[in-house]
């Protein structure tokens, strides 16, 4: 397994066999792009099934607008890369909650063949790929009120290494602390519903371990932090 982010450009990507194993590949891409893997994103919605238009339809904002479909279009294009299928004709549905047992869970492809998952934050997405269940996020780094929002949420270890840092690193390494729990989140399809409390995960420059998993920090521009968590 490595760090090493691909990034998705206006062009058609070169993509191959799916991971397997313990593989895990992941993508980044810029929302603003006007077209997303040879597909223009402004001719995006037939692409799309009836859940993804409706959530298209209710975003007021054009940046917001732009930055769903492209990450979308994005999913959708490596999907069927991977599947072998046209980016329409990806079948998508939810799992059930690991929570509630309601069709509100994971992300995932019907009939299966990879599992996924997306994340974006500002202008970039990232889209995480495996055999086993998988998460991604990414995070910008946030600001000096969202840290004091947020910290006292978190695992008390993990409050107590953030609270010691200046406030420049603090920022920083909350964004770490927020994109490997959230990974492992969403990774496991619970979501927030749990809260932020476990796992610990850390502040520091590596993840904690986490029984079970596999978390890995992943390389992001300045400014974000992102991370993938695998199953296994």
């Amino acid at each position: 397994m490595t760090e090493y982010v691909n990034q998705l450009s206006g062009d058609t990507p070169l993509i191959g066999a799916p991971p397997v194993g313990t593989d895990i590949t992941v993508w980044s891409l810029d929302t603003t792009l006007a077209a997303v893997g040879g597909l223009r994103v402004e001719e995006a919605l037939p692409i799309l099934d009836a859940a993804e238009r409706e959530r298209a339809g209710r975003l007021v904002r054009a940046g917001d607008r732009q930055r769903y479909l492209a990450s979308h279009v994005g999913l959708r294009v490596l999907l069927g890369g991977y599947l072998g299928l046209a980016p329409e004709k990806v079948a998508l549905t939810r799992e059930d909650c690991p929570c509630c047992g309601a069709p509100h869970g994971r992300p995932a492809v019907v009939g299966g063949g990879v599992h996924f998952s997306l994340s974006h934050s500002g202008d970039l997405a990232y889209f995480a790929f495996a055999a086993a269940a998988v998460g991604v996020d990414v995070e910008a780094v946030p600001t000096p009120a969202a840290v004091a929002d947020v910290v006292g949420s978190l695992n008390p270890a993990e409050s107590a290494e953030l609270t010691a840092l200046p406030e420049e690193q603090r920022r920083v390494a909350l964004a770490r602390v927020w994109s490997r729990k959230e990974a492992y989140l969403k990774a496991t399809g619970a979501g927030l519903a749990l809260g932020l409390t476990e796992p610990y995960v850390g502040a520091g420059p590596a993840p904690a371990v986490v029984p079970g998993w596999v978390l890995l920090d992943l390389a992001a521009p300045v400014g974000y932090a992102a991370a993938v968590a695998l199953r296994g």
